[in-house]
């Protein structure tokens, strides 16, 4: 489980497609840090597991479903990603549970800059929006967002200077993919309500 803060923003290092598969080299010193093969790496907001581990590197094998349901089939050399380890029992809770499982994917639509922060708006899949609310929690790229407005094809967030300068959406412009994960918890208060819903088939 993570929490949506990122610890820092990496970079991929090296790019190995396979038949049905790809395997990213990826460099971040700060979650390499002890790390072990075998151990979570939430990359974008996916969880990977580390094949190896050398220096302030780790490899990772993303299967075709993640890269059918995910924005890691556009990355590339050279392209940076926001890093974040497991959450470690009795560890604060900074963000909102995050599972590194993404949802779908959305695409920047448009950035507007103030003096002391940035409003985002981001592009939002049908099948997904009725777990979006305002003041709701999302997660994109990873990232731990506090929803403030809800469409029915969108949503915006708002950026602080911190978030811009530490995280890829302090460089991704309109038309980048974002993964998206939506809040856990609204997919399971659905499930339990099942046929109980409005508009529910009976």
């Amino acid at each position: 489980m993570f929490t949506g803060i990122v610890e820092e923003l990496g970079e991929v290092t090296a790019v190995e497609t396979l038949d049905d598969a790809c395997r990213f080299r990826l460099r971040g010193p700060v979650v390499t840090d002890g790390a072990k093969h075998g151990d979570s790496i939430a990359v974008n907001g996916v969880c990977l597991t580390v094949v190896e581990h050398e220096g302030d590197e780790f490899t990772a094998d993303v299967m075709a479903e993640t890269l059918k349901r995910s924005s890691l089939r556009a990355l590339t050399v050279g392209s940076r990603v926001n890093l974040e380890r497991p959450m470690a029992v009795g560890d604060r809770l900074g963000g909102h549970i995050v599972q590194g499982h993404v949802d779908g994917t959305g695409e920047i639509l448009e950035r507007k800059p103030s003096e002391h922060w940035e409003i985002v708006k981001i592009s939002l899949p049908a099948d997904l929006s009725r777990y979006v609310v305002e003041k709701g929690s999302i997660t994109v790229d990873g990232i731990s967002l506090t929803v403030v407005d809800a469409g029915p094809d969108f949503f915006t967030v708002s950026l602080i200077p911190t978030t811009l300068a530490l995280t890829t959406l302090g460089h991704k412009q309109p038309g980048d993919p974002v993964n998206l994960e939506v809040d856990v918890v609204a997919k399971y208060v659905e499930r339990m309500l099942g046929d109980r819903l409005p508009g529910a088939a009976r």
